[in-house]
């Protein structure tokens, strides 16, 4: 939980025997939101139930099969649940098979990857000020504090079809790979972040850090961090 918001519409979960891990950032108000999430992550458990980390186009397919079928099934719950619509949320699911990461992306959450002591943004925000920073109307500092930098322009469960970005990489012995919410990265400049990660503190320790961070920084939004090692 942030320090303003009385609900937490996010969702993380993490399963190494699984080989993936995920945040789920819900939109819409209310409880709504936080149902949109949390089908997202549901769903996620179905699909890669029983998965070895062994195939890469099989990976592949459970990342993108989530998606639709979480997409799917939030449309449902508002044709259901009328009251609800607008729901839906952003998510990142990061899977791993042999020797290399899967991320399916959508909306502003984040991943990041820390290799060498290097903090990458793997994603790219599907936000409005993205879109500006695109075309040269604005600049990294303005986009910071926009006035309209929560604005997304793809979500899971808002249209009928949901707009997925796929990334795939090599990953390294001493890959640090961050899933998080925007309520870390509005709060937190990357050179915290980076500083914070490249420490020799455990993981669970890395995470708590990180929000502790962003709440002290105002923690604006609620703040949901996934961290993941190649040892």
């Amino acid at each position: 939980m942030g320090n303003v918001r009385s609900n937490n519409e996010d969702v993380f979960y993490i399963c190494e025997d699984c080989h993936y891990c995920l945040v789920a950032d819900g939109m819409g108000g209310a409880a709504a939101g936080e149902v949109a999430s949390r089908i997202f992550a549901e769903t996620a458990k179905a699909v890669f139930a029983g998965h070895d980390g062994s195939s890469e186009e099989n990976t592949i397919a459970r990342v993108q099969t989530t998606f639709k079928l979480a997409n799917d099934k939030i449309l449902k719950h508002v044709e259901r649940n009328p009251q609800n619509k607008g729901m839906g949320c952003t998510a990142e699911l990061l899977a791993f098979v042999n020797d290399t990461f899967i991320v399916g992306h959508v909306g502003d959450s984040r991943t990041y990857r820390m290799r060498n002591n290097a903090l990458k943004q793997l994603t790219k925000d599907h936000s409005l000020v993205q879109e500006q920073l695109d075309q040269g109307l604005i600049t990294p500092e303005e986009a910071r504090h926009h006035a309209m930098r929560n604005v997304i322009l793809r979500a899971v469960g808002v249209n009928e079809t949901v707009a997925l970005d796929i990334l795939k990489g090599k990953q390294r012995q001493g890959d640090l790979f961050l899933l998080c919410s925007d309520g870390l990265t509005d709060m937190v400049m990357e050179s915290d972040i980076l500083s914070i990660l490249s420490g020799e503190r455990a993981l669970d320790e890395k995470s708590e850090a990180l929000i502790r961070l962003a709440k002290q920084a105002g923690g604006k939004d609620n703040v949901t961090v996934a961290l993941s090692a190649i040892n």
